[in-house]
């Protein structure tokens, strides 16, 4: 496996490939990987020759600096973990390779952006869809993958590279859980003892919620109601919102005729965590 940091490097190489006849697969994560980016790792050698994985803390897409600070950091073992994946490319850049100093260009999906963990977290998707933005121009990948949890980051970002008329095709790919149904992410780490205990309410409460809709309950406002209890009898942490939505656009339903995505946030001692589960038709 290569381990580079120079954009411009990274460029030559995937060029290369691409004119060899390669087929580019590209995962871009922040680093501290676990099983759920194992499996996008999986997926994207299994359905490409090529397979080339971006570590960067993307600072622009932090909306408190603690949050940054706190952000967990292994590289050494990241590199280890994606050269058993098989990756033929790990890039690397750092903060001023992706940011050169002077203003900033910026770019931004409108409307999609605003809501959910948009309204949460102010400029994350922002942050997001810039340095996405510049990952696809360096990689020119042909398909680029990502974790259904992150439901909303997948849907602006396949909406930028539609608007953009960009080439990576943008692969969802199933959340990958703990046994207890927890959704796996790199916060899980910062849960107390007890949050860690509680936390798989976010999954049972979720699932409740699908299995109202299939028996064909159709009010948002019962189900919001009683996930909310679900959740509230197992931790007080606070929740962020919980939203009954059309997969596709996010807007918020009147009926929740499938498909439906039912989506949270809650807000632990150390770490915010994101769940959702989408009701198919």
């Amino acid at each position: 496996m290569l381990v580079l940091d120079d954009p411009g490097k990274v460029q030559e190489l995937t060029e290369a490939w691409r004119r060899a006849g390669e087929r580019i697969g590209f995962v871009p994560t922040m680093g501290a990987l676990h099983a759920g980016h194992q499996a996008l790792l999986a997926r994207a050698r299994a359905e490409n020759t090529r397979l080339v994985i971006s570590l960067f803390v993307n600072p622009t897409q932090f909306d408190r600096p603690d949050d940054f600070r706190t952000y967990p950091h292994d590289l050494p073992r990241d590199l280890r973990l994606a050269e058993e994946a098989g990756c033929d490319l790990a890039w690397t850049p750092t903060a001023l390779q992706m940011y050169p100093p002077g203003p900033p260009t910026v770019v931004e999906v409108t409307g999609l952006s605003g809501i959910l963990e948009g309204a949460a977290r102010p400029g994350h998707f922002r942050g997001v869809a810039t340095v996405v933005t510049k990952l696809f121009h360096i990689v020119r990948a042909h398909r680029a993958y990502f974790g259904a949890k992150d439901w909303q980051q997948a849907i602006i970002v396949r909406r930028l590279v539609a608007d953009l008329k960009m080439e990576p095709e943008i692969v969802i790919c199933p959340t990958v859980r703990e046994p207890d149904g927890l959704a796996l992410s790199s916060r899980n780490v910062n849960l107390t003892p007890e949050e860690r205990r509680a936390a798989p309410v976010l999954f049972r409460a979720l699932s409740w919620g699908a299995g109202e809709i299939r028996a064909g309950r159709r009010d948002p406002d019962a189900l919001r109601r009683g996930i909310g209890a679900r959740i509230a009898a197992a931790t007080a942490a606070p929740l962020d919102y919980i939203a009954v939505v059309r997969p596709e656009t996010l807007e918020p339903l009147l009926a929740a005729d499938p498909p439906v995505l039912l989506a949270l946030a809650i807000r632990f001692s150390r770490a915010r965590l994101i769940d959702n589960l989408l009701v198919e038709a």
